[in-house]
């Protein structure tokens, strides 16, 4: 039987076998999908993480020419750092203002209980038609280390702790309104994406993660009742456990190079649902062929039996080669289709 592309995808996060392999992505760069769709974006809009980057017109008419399964809307509370834009758009976060209790006035978030608030968002989930829509936000462990600057957030840590865990209830708690409210629109799934991590190890201990952001997320999870989405970079295996139990649906990307997703598959497939992770400089830097070789052996690997979601390695940035990103796309169809036999 055929599915629609939410059946698809809610199949999959349920740890289930659906028609075939779904694809999707967390974002799209503006500057990429111009290219690819021949629009003319709004210029410096690409990058700007907590605002949405497409109507949900524009996000149908990607979705279907890239063949995802999903659509996305971002509603993310304001990080408070310095921005710098760098080629095509692209935004980058630089030194945190958050630097003392002295700063602390500066961290204003919208009223959470506001229903303009979620106005854009009501409307995007109204008319996703067949698509699994995502809602993408923080939870607000990475806001807060953006908002104090990586290196004050570690040193405050050990040097004053209150002041961290003031910023992280800040948003945490804003989270926790803003959760119940958007999960409540006829979005699929809720998407929290807090970096946590480099390539080798976590930013931070596992004690740090239980003690300190364990119960923050507890908080959260009662008030997500759509399907729950982690995303973070880098290695999370320290702490992974106590991340997977508040519930979580389905973790993006087990990156490459620090997580091995086949053997996640193995270990961890009967818990989560696992999305990734095509790589990055593939898609960036090498050929068609080789894109198709690296979803076949993905899905090869990380397919069968279900709860898989073909994703590249972060997102679709603007500087992978628009041929490779139909690439991924094309051999989704042409390798993804349940029973696989590949």
């Amino acid at each position: 039987m055929v599915m629609s592309s939410r059946e698809r995808v809610g199949a999959a996060l349920r740890r289930q076998q659906p028609d075939r392999v779904p694809y999707c992505e967390l974002a799209v760069d503006r500057s990429l999908a111009d290219t690819l769709m021949g629009w003319q974006g709004p210029s410096g809009q690409a990058g700007k993480l907590e605002t949405n980057w497409y109507s949900v017109e524009e996000s149908k008419a990607l979705a279907e020419f890239l063949g995802m399964d999903n659509i996305t809307y971002v509603l993310r509370a304001p990080v408070y750092a310095e921005h710098g834009v760098g080629a095509n758009g692209r935004l980058f976060y630089g030194a945190g203002m958050i630097n003392s209790e002295a700063d602390l006035p500066l961290l204003q978030l919208p009223d959470p209980y506001d229903d303009k608030l979620y106005e854009g968002a009501l409307r995007f989930a109204r008319n996703k038609g067949d698509y699994s829509a995502w809602l993408v936000t923080r939870v607000g462990v990475f806001s807060t280390m953006l908002s104090m600057g990586t290196e004050n957030f570690c040193l405050a840590l050990y040097d004053n702790p209150t002041l961290v865990e003031t910023i992280l209830d800040r948003y945490f708690d804003w989270t926790v309104v803003m959760a119940e409210r958007a999960c409540q629109l006829g979005f699929d799934a809720f998407v929290s994406t807090d970096d946590m991590a480099f390539k080798s190890a976590p930013f931070f201990s596992p004690r740090i993660f239980h003690d300190l952001l364990l119960p923050r997320y507890q908080r959260v999870a009662p008030k997500v009742t759509i399907p729950w989405i982690a995303h973070s970079d880098g290695n999370l295996m320290p702490f992974l456990d106590d991340l997977l139990s508040v519930g979580l649906a389905g973790l993006h990307p087990n990156e490459k190079g620090a997580m091995d997703i086949r053997a996640m598959k193995r270990h961890y497939g009967h818990r989560v649902c696992l999305l990734g992770n095509v790589d990055l400089n593939i898609l960036s830097l090498g050929t068609a062929a080789e894109v198709d070789q690296e979803v076949r052996e993905l899905i090869r690997d990380v397919g069968p039996g279900g709860g898989y979601i073909v994703t590249s390695g972060n997102s679709l940035a603007s500087y992978v080669k628009p041929e490779n990103a139909v690439a991924m796309s094309q051999a989704v169809q042409k390798y993804g289709q349940y029973p696989l036999n590949i």
